[in-house]
Formats: C-alpha cells, sequence, structure tokens
C-alpha cells in the first residue's frame, strides 16, 4: 500500500510541477530550467551527504550518477523540450509505453518475471493512454502558435526512454544496498549537476535575477515539489514495487493532468474521459 501512495504522490507532485515548468519555458531554455532545478534540488537536500559510507557504497554511487545523468540530466531535458512543444497533457501521455518499455526491461534486467493479468493490465493502460494520447483535442496554444508535434513526441519518447533506463538502475541499487530513497535521490541530483557541465554559462544566474520576486518563488516551489518530493517517492517506490508495477501507476500522469487542461485552453471530450476511466481499470486490474 505504501508503493500505491508513493507513486500516486510522485505522479501528481510531478505533474503539477510540468504545469508550473512550462509556465517558465517562455523565459528559459530548457537545458537552462533543468539545470536550475536539478541545483536548487541538490543544495535543499546538502544535509543528506553528512549520511553517506562513501567508501562502502563506491559501486553504487558510481551507477545512480550515471542514472543521474541518463534520467534527469538527459531525460528531463527531453522532457522539457516536449512540454513547451506539446503541452502538459500531450507530453504526459506519451508516457503511455513507458509502462510496457518498463516491465520489459525489469524482466530482462533484473529478472522481475510478473503475472499475465499484471501484463493485461500494464497493455490496458498503455492503450488507453495511447488512445487519450491520439485525441484530436484542440487547445488555445495550438491556435496561438505553430506546435510542431513531431518534434513535440519524438522529443517525449526520448525522455521516456531515458527516465526507464534511469528507473532501473536506480531499482537494482535500492534493492541491493542499504541506500535509502533521499540518499539516492541527492547522488543521482549530483549526476544531473554534472551532467548538465556543458551547459552552464557565466550568465546563468542572470536571467533568474531579472524575474520578478513571485516568478522566482515559484520556481523554487516548482523544484520542491516536482523535484524533491517528486523524486523521493519515486525512488520509494522503487525500492517498494517492481520496475514495471511502479511504472504503471507513475504513468497516471496524464489522468491527473486533466485537471490542469482547462487552464491551458484545452478542451476534454467524452471519449477522452472514458479512455481515463479504462486506464484506472487497467491499474485496479494489475493490483487486484
Amino acid at each position: 500500500m505504501l508503493g500505491i501512495v508513493s507513486a500516486l504522490g510522485a505522479a501528481g507532485s510531478w505533474t503539477y510541477a510540468c504545469y508550473l515548468w512550462r509556465q517558465q519555458a517562455k523565459y528559459f531554455s530548457a537545458a537552462q530550467i533543468n539545470i536550475t532545478k536539478n541545483i536548487i534540488a541538490f543544495v535543499i537536500f546538502t544535509p543528506v551527504i553528512l549520511t553517506f559510507d562513501f567508501q562502502s557504497s563506491f559501486k553504487e554511487i558510481l551507477i545512480l550518477l550515471l542514472s543521474g545523468i541518463i534520467g534527469i540530466s538527459l531525460g528531463d531535458t527531453f522532457y522539457i523540450i516536449s512540454l513547451k512543444e506539446l503541452g502538459t497533457r500531450r507530453t504526459l501521455t506519451v508516457e503511455a509505453i513507458s509502462p510496457i518499455l518498463a516491465t520489459l526491461l525489469g524482466s530482462i534486467l533484473l529478472k522481475e518475471m510478473l503475472a499475465m493479468k499484471v501484463w493485461l493490465g500494464v497493455l490496458l493502460v498503455s492503450m488507453s493512454l495511447i488512445g487519450v494520447a491520439l485525441q484530436n483535442t484542440e487547445s488555445i496554444q495550438d491556435r496561438k502558435a505553430n506546435i510542431d508535434k513531431k518534434k513535440g513526441f519524438t522529443y517525449a519518447f526520448l525522455s521516456i526512454l531515458c527516465a526507464v533506463i534511469a528507473a532501473t538502475l536506480s531499482r537494482f541499487v535500492l534493492t541491493t544496498s542499504d541506500l535509502n530513497p533521499f540518499q539516492t535521490t541527492e547522488i543521482r541530483l549530483l549526476g544531473s549537476i554534472i551532467g548538465m557541465l556543458p551547459f552552464l554559462s557565466n550568465n546563468f544566474i542572470e536571467p533568474i535575477k531579472t524575474l520578478p520576486l513571485h516568478r522566482q518563488l515559484n520556481i523554487l516551489y516548482a523544484t520542491f515539489i516536482g523535484t524533491n518530493i517528486g523524486i523521493v517517492l519515486q525512488q520509494n517506490v522503487f525500492r517498494l514495487l517492481p520496475i514495471g508495477l511502479s511504472w504503471t501507476l507513475l504513468s497516471t500522469s496524464p489522468v491527473i493532468a486533466l485537471f490542469f487542461s482547462s487552464y491551458e485552453g484545452e478542451k476534454i471530450n467524452l471519449q477522452t474521459l472514458l479512455l481515463t476511466l479504462t486506464t484506472v481499470l487497467g491499474i485496479g486490474i494489475v493490483f487486484i
């Protein structure tokens, strides 16, 4: 039950943070947003460093650094680009393939063999989310801007591939070592900063300084909700549940994103709502 609650909490916090971060996309590039949130999140969790035994956990730390580079440096940068191109709901619905991909990687790399009913639930969730993604909904942003959907969906897919690989690495460390979710989160954030160093320029701080105070506070708030809380909850899910089940629950983000659709000017039709219900049904099949 704790794993389920953590997964839903992670999905909710990340979805809300995506909505907040997209509002900043007009002021920063995807790389600037990513490295900004990662540095802030790393600083917030700095005291966790004092709890590490670096010598005995050297191999695990290296794996988590790699996980941070792949999943947060690359994955989140691709994700933010797709947010800018597609919007919150469309970007999140591309995650439809993540449960299938995660289940396959878990079976191959971690030997996590799941029951047939779990595969049935995962497939139902994935097909439902694909249906949501293919809905021809029209948004205000589509009418105001020339949105490159092909580019957006490509980057969304790359972000999911990076995220699932990184999650598999995290799951391996969390199940084979004594490191807790807070510690693994801090190491992964450090890895993300290392991976983003090539994009760090001398004028990195200047754009933030020029923002009004309320926007600076929004950045801090979005980082704490989506990165600090979101990743800790995510790491806890990877510790408690097989990777396939973890991503099936984490993929509920599109359902949660429906609550933000009206704020982005997107109209939701009846078919989308029905597909959302089948997503919930699929999750129910997985955990019955």
